[in-house]
Formats: C-alpha cells, structure tokens, sequence
C-alpha cells in the first residue's frame, strides 16, 4: 500500500442502504451515519498552514456505484464560473477534485471534478500525475452524476460515479484518494493531503486511503454502443467543385474483466473534433498536435509514453488518418476499422493493443496500410516500470504506383520509467531500433533522462541519441543522426510576503550534435530565467537567451518562399530577452502578454504574442490570441512581419447546449478560417453537432477557398 502524506490519512466508505438521490442536498439517513474527512492544507500560496474555509467530504458504496457528498464552506456565494461547458480549467474556477487511484500503484488514476453549479469535468491521469500538460487526458469522457446546491455559506456537491466506468482490481479493500479545492475568494488551493508546495496538487504521490466496509464485487459489464451518421455539403471554390457527403458507422466499448477495455470502430468519422489552433512556425521542424479524436484516449498513455516526447516518440496517434500525396501536401485518410484493447491485465501488468486499417487512396497514390501497436508495461519498485512496444505500418494489397512508401516499417523498443516514493527522482531510460526493407543499420534512438525535485532545489537532465536511419512512419521524429544533451537547474526563494509567493531562478543549456559529422554542433542555447509568483497567481518572467545555429540545408525562416534562403552550411549566433506577464485568472478580464527582442540569424526579431479572456459568468466567454514577429533580415534574405489573430467567442447556454465559434488569420499560411459549432448534448454523452466550416485566401485577394456545413448525430447505448 502507498501512502506518502506526513501523517497516515485515511476514511471508512460505509454500504448505502438506500437509494441515494443525487440532487445536491445530501438528506439521506446514510450520509448521517457516513465518516466524515476534513482538516484540509493549503497547497498555494504555502502548504505549511490548514486552509482556512473548511471542506468535508463523506463517502458510500453499493454494488452499483460510488457516491461522493462534499460539503465547501465560504466566506460569500461570489463563485467564480465561467462557463457551463463541461471540462472546464481549474484554474480560474472555484471546484473541487477527487482524485482515485484505484489499483494503488501511483501511476494512473481517475479525476472527477464539478463546481457551485455542478459542471463536470474528468481526466485519465498517467505518469503519476507529475506534468498538467503531459498527464491529464481532459478529452476523457464517462457516465457520472453530480448536482451542486448554495446553501447558507456553503455549497454541497453530491456525486455518483458508476464502478463500471472505472477500472480497479475485484475484491478491492481499498483505493487511494485525494480530494482539492480552489478556493477564488481566498485565493487558495486546499488539499486532503498535505502536498509539498514545489509537487504539483493533482499527482498521484501524496494521497490517503479509503478502507471500503466490505471488498467490492467484480465491476458490472459494460457494453456500450455508440453508431454515429453525419452528413456534410462541401465547396471547393478553387476547382468550383461541390461534394455532398453522407456517413455512418460508429464505436462498441466492452469492458473485460476488472482492467481492460475493448474499443472497436467501423468507419470512423471525427468530425467533431475542434479545430487545430493555428501557429506561427519559425523552426526547421514539424509541429506537434495534441489527440482529440475519442477513440485514441483512454489508456493513451500505454502507446504514447515512449521515448522522447519531444524528439523522438516512436508512436503518434495523430499519424493515423493522415497521409502526404505526391505533392508532400498533408491530408485526411480515410479509416475503415480499427480494434483497441487496453487496461490492467492485474495489479502489476498492463496491455496495449490497437490495430487499424487505412484505405487506398489511387487518385493520390496512397496505399492502404494496416496499424499495429502492441505494448507491456510492469510494474517494479514501488511506482516505477518497465515497457515494452512494438510498433509496425505494412502497406496492404499491390499498389501500382510510382510515388509509394516501403512495404513496411517497424519500431521495437524498451523503456524504464523511473519514479520515486516521494515523487523527488523522475526520469526514463530507453532504447528503440526501427526496420525498414531497405535499410536497418544505425537506425536507432535512446536516451536517458532524471529529474530531481525538492524544495529548493530542483534539477533536469536529459540526453538522446537518434540514429541517422532511425524512422518510424506511425511516430512523430523531429530529425535524425543527433546526439542532444540538456540541463536545468532552478533554485526556489519562498517568500515570507503579504503579495509575493516565491522568486525562481533558472538556468538552461543544451546542445546538439552530429555525431557522423565528426560532432559538428547544430545547436546550442543558454536560458537565464528569473521568476516571481505572486499570491493573487499571477507570474512574471524575464528570460535571456542566446543560441547558436548550425544550418545544414538553406532555410527561409519566415517560411515564405523566398527567392533567397539563409546559405546551408552556414552558423548564426543569436541572443534576445523575453518578457512575459500572466494574470490572476480569476478575474473577470484576465491576460497574459510575452514580448522578446534580439538577434535572429543574421538580422533582428521583435514579437509579442498574448492571449487575453473575458467572461460574463456563466454563460458568456470571449477570449483574443495574438501573434506578431517581425522579422528583419538583411538583403537579399526575406524579411516578414508574421500576425496571427484568433478571436474566440463561446456560448453556454444550459449544460447542454453549446455554441462556439472560432475565427483564426494567420499571414504565414495566407488561411483565414471559421469554424463555428454547436452541440446539444440531449442525453448522457449523446450529441448532436452542426459545424460550420469557411477557409479564405488572403493573398492578392480575399477569397473564399473551401467552405462545409456538417451535421453529426451519436447515441450511447449502454448496458
């Protein structure tokens, strides 16, 4: 059993006798009898202190369900709530967050989160919870309940969470949990455990047990069907083409025994899914997408987690579907089936399976190919583990065309992920070799990697060698033949302030080189970072960076088809200094603004990029993304100024009716876009969807490129 707070928390789940009406109020004679929890710590701005509004929190269990009673005492009923959408941020909200961690490993859990009006919100938690960005899958979605009353002071949340929409092992006496709450009129976050301020509140180290009165029975069968049929009217102005569309298919997700999933698709349509946000690419490299489409979600973390995410992770799920023509333009492939089997085979072993089937595309030339990832994952020492994965894209059928891929291409790799009982040491080793019909050798990629996090004290490193023929068709490889080295280390300064939380000091460097190359250097920086927290969560940063690139082709950086590129071959030295400001995102209007100036290549580089919010609670929020670098290169190298304006406007009208509309103008893509949709969700996880879609030239003149109006219905039968 894990338990990592300083003092053993733990609370009794007694049996419901009766049925329990989740309707915010808590009348039932059960909750009278039910142990109570509280004395809660704050997390921010100190965990030295109890927090200063009480929460409590009672528990019940049947053979049926879990249900959760949490009362959040205030100093007014001023809630801060945005929006009514589900899946809202935590950050700028007053909620409360149960965490379980229901096989008491330490590495994945369940989140359940609702506010004063009792919105939802869900995540699958991997990788112990260490990273916001990384560990928390919000496109997550499940079958609960949850009703929020304001009451004298206070605001009681009642939750019902079905144990078929969980995974945990049969006969469970106990689960791990952790429970937190941002609290906006105090400004504070509290805490059940008492979590070290440099740890972050939502990870899976510091947490206490709920000892249940009776094991818990084998979790129902859930099967659950979800067909879906959409429609779209398409016009592409640019070859005067009109296309009207019709689709249907849908998903089937069974659980198998306590641990596993079986996700199956046919035919599966994403249109749904939000747009991409748009960004300004001044790299030489590829950028990574985040995964929204449903059936890649839960248990992602057992295809994903491998490697180095940024580098060179040998499996990217948004590689499916996606293909180039010969052209190298990027488009959607369509997908016509696809097979996903993932969870916990027992308490030590976990299985990821996924196989899909993409179509021939002939007037493309793109061959069908069928996807495979299979991985293992064991766990050893007390949070940590070893995995295995395989991953293989075999083209399918004779295709006769003259632009085609290799027949096949294969990715066979090993991790150790490393983390301690404290949560101090994180890190990873791993070494992966891809294969190909043509060429195998010096096709590999490895790495190591550590993280110490204490305190005051705070140290990363990382180093990664990909080979020059290392290739994976289903992964996401930034470049190849390099060997990169990477430091930081941060020094913490807690503040004893009335306005001032803590003062960070950084420092950074990497380097990469080319091993073949007799070590040439292709690139080198150096970040010094300060800064300062504020009570209110506010944030202020000064950085100074200088770089040095080694440029091994010619590269127009302004990515506008330049006449005259920077010279291959060639090395620049650079430095700039970057201000940055983020805002108390409580407040009504709230921003944050990032501006830098210094040397770029041979010439200069002034941006400013800020994204600023404003809501009229809860029904109403508005927010502005804005980019802008001005590029000043000398002649007769290009010089640009780069904008990118994304205006969003989101409308909640209950909980289940949404509409959003998102307009994006980017001048490097020459793309001005809308994407504008509304959802009505009129039973649980059952939608409909109309999505209106517009994309205009903005080159010489402004006009319209491809324009659709689709429409999507699904329903989830479940059993």
């Amino acid at each position: 059993m894990l338990t990592y707070a300083q003092e053993p928390l733990e609370t009794s789940v007694k049996l419901a006798t009766q049925e329990i009406n989740i309707d915010g109020f808590g009348n039932e004679k059960d909750w009278e009898t039910a142990d109570e929890i509280s004395g809660f710590w704050q997390w921010f701005p100190t965990d030295s202190l109890r927090a200063e509004q009480s929460t409590t929190a009672k528990f019940l269990v049947d053979d049926i369900n879990l249900y959760i009673l949490i009362t959040s005492y205030s100093e007014s009923s001023d809630y801060i709530i945005p929006s009514l959408r589900r899946d809202y941020s935590g950050a700028g909200n007053d909620n409360v967050t149960v965490i379980l961690d229901t096989f008491m490993d330490g590495t994945n859990g369940f989140m359940f989160g609702t506010n004063p009006l009792g919105v939802k919100r869900e995540s699958l938690i991997s990788n112990g919870g260490n990273n916001f960005e990384k560990d928390f899958n919000k496109s997550w979605d499940v079958k609960w309940e949850t009703e929020a009353t304001q009451q004298d002071g206070k605001t009681v949340s009642e939750i019902k969470i079905p144990l078929k929409s969980i995974q945990y092992p049969e006969g469970s006496t106990q689960w791990r949990m952790n429970m937190y709450r941002h609290d906006t009129q105090t400004k504070q976050w509290y805490t059940w455990a008492n979590i070290p301020q440099n740890q972050t509140i939502a990870g899976l180290a510091f947490m206490g047990v709920l000892n249940f009165e009776k094991p818990l029975k084998k979790s129902g069968k859930t099967i659950a069907l979800i067909p879906y049929v959409g429609g779209s009217v398409q016009k592409d102005f640019e070859v005067d083409e009109q296309k009207n569309i019709l689709n249907y298919g849908g998903d089937a997700k069974v659980s198998i025994g306590s641990g596993m999933n079986l996700d199956l698709t046919i035919n599966p349509d994403f249109s749904q899914v939000e747009v991409d946000d748009q960004v300004i690419n001044l790299s030489r490299f590829e950028i990574s997408l985040p995964e929204k489409r449903q059936f890649f979600i839960q248990n992602s973390d057992l295809f994903v987690n491998f490697g180095d995410r940024r580098e060179a992770q040998p499996f990217f799920s948004r590689r499916i579907g996606v293909a180039k023509d010969t052209t190298g333009t990027t488009f959607e492939n369509k997908i016509i089936a696809g097979v996903r089997l993932s969870g916990k085979i027992n308490n030590n072993l976990r299985l990821g399976f996924l196989n899909m089937q993409t179509a021939e595309d002939p007037s493309n030339q793109i061959a069908g190919n069928n996807n495979t990832v299979f991985t293992l994952q064991k766990k050893v020492l007390d949070r940590s583990n070893v995995s295995f994965i395989f991953v293989n894209r075999q083209t399918t059928g004779e295709p006769d065309f003259e632009h085609t891929q290799d027949r096949f291409n294969r990715v066979v790799g090993a991790d150790f992920n490393l983390a301690s009982k404290s949560n101090r040491w994180t890190g990873r080793t791993f070494i992966h070799q891809s294969f190909n019909p043509e060429e195998s050798k010096d096709a590999y990629s490895t790495g190591l990697s550590f993280d110490y996090n204490a305190r005051v004290h705070s140290v990363s490193f990382n180093v990664v060698r990909i080979g020059d023929n290392y290739q994976s068709d289903l992964g996401f490889i930034r470049r190849t033949g390099i060997l990169k080295n990477y430091f930081r280390y941060t020094y913490r300064i807690w503040l004893k302030s009335k306005n001032l939380r803590s003062l960070n000091f950084s420092q950074s460097f990497y380097y990469v080189g080319r091993p073949k190359d007799n070590y040439l250097m292709t690139d080198r920086g150096n970040w010094s970072d300060a800064e300062l927290s504020f009570k209110n969560q506010a944030k202020l940063q000064l950085r100074y960076s200088n770089r040095y690139t080694y440029l091994l082709d010619s590269f127009d950086p302004t990515r506008s088809d330049a006449l005259v590129p920077l010279e291959g071959r060639t090395g620049y030295n650079y430095d700039d200094i970057e201000l940055s400001y983020q805002s108390d995102r409580s407040n009504v209007f709230n921003f944050n603004v990032k501006s830098s100036y210094g040397n770029f290549y041979n010439g200069t580089k002034f941006s400013v990029s800020s994204q600023m919010n404003y809501r009229i609670q809860p029904y109403f929020t508005a927010s502005m993304r804005f980019n802008f670098d001005q590029i000043r290169l000398p002649a007769p190298y290009a010089s640009a100024d780069l904008i990118l304006i994304g205006p969003k406007a989101d409308v909640t009208f209950n909980k289940k009716l949404f509409w959003g509309t998102f307009f994006q103008y980017s001048s490097q893509s020459e793309n001005f876009g809308i994407n504008s949709r509304l959802q009505w969700r009129f039973s649980p996880l059952s939608d409909f969807y109309l999505v209106y879609n517009d994309n205009y030239f903005v080159t010489d003149t402004f006009a319209p490129q491809v324009r659709s109006l689709t429409f999507k219905l699904t329903y989830w039968f479940n059993k």
